[in-house]
C-alpha cells in the first residue's frame, strides 16, 4: 500500500529553516570567519601603515589617523572580492599591489611606497582583519 504525501508551502519553508540551521553550507557562506594567512602580523603592519601615511589617501578602520578620501576606504577588505578592481582578493595578489601597484595597474593613483616583502607581508595581515 503506498502512501501520498502532501507537501504544504509551510512545510517546504519549515525544510528550508531548518537546513539552515542545521548549518546546510549549499555552497553559501556559513558565518564562520576564515583566517588569511600572509606569513606577516597585523600589529607590524599597523605600523608600517602609520609609517607610510597611508591613511592620507584611504580610510582605513583601526588607524587613528587614516581619514584620506583619494583612495578607496579599506573598511571590510578581508570580504572583498577584487583588489584594486582587477586582481582576485589573495593574499599573493595584495602583497604584489601594495608592493608595486604600476604592475597590476600602469595609470593608478597608488603610489610605490617602496614596501619591501615583509612590510607587504604585515600590511597585508592587517587588512584581512578588517571584516
Amino acid at each position: 500500500m503506498s502512501r501520498v504525501i502532501t507537501i504544504r508551502p509551510g512545510m517546504v519553508l519549515l525544510w528550508t529553516l531548518a537546513g539552515v540551521l542545521s548549518g546546510c553550507q549549499g555552497g553559501r557562506a556559513t558565518g564562520q570567519r576564515s583566517t588569511v594567512t600572509t606569513g606577516g602580523a597585523a600589529s607590524r603592519g599597523i605600523v608600517v601603515i602609520q609609517d607610510k601615511n597611508c591613511g592620507s589617501c584611504h580610510t582605513i578602520p583601526g588607524i587613528r589617523t587614516a581619514h584620506g578620501v583619494v583612495g578607496p576606504p579599506l573598511a571590510s577588505f578581508a570580504r572583498r572580492t577584487y583588489i584594486a578592481g582587477e586582481l582576485p582578493n589573495t593574499p599573493d595578489n595584495l602583497m604584489r599591489w601594495v608592493m608595486a601597484p604600476q604592475t597590476v595597474e600602469q595609470k593608478t593613483a597608488m603610489p610605490n611606497l617602496g614596501l619591501s616583502e615583509r612590510e607587504a607581508r604585515d600590511v597585508a595581515a592587517y587588512l584581512y582583519t578588517l571584516r
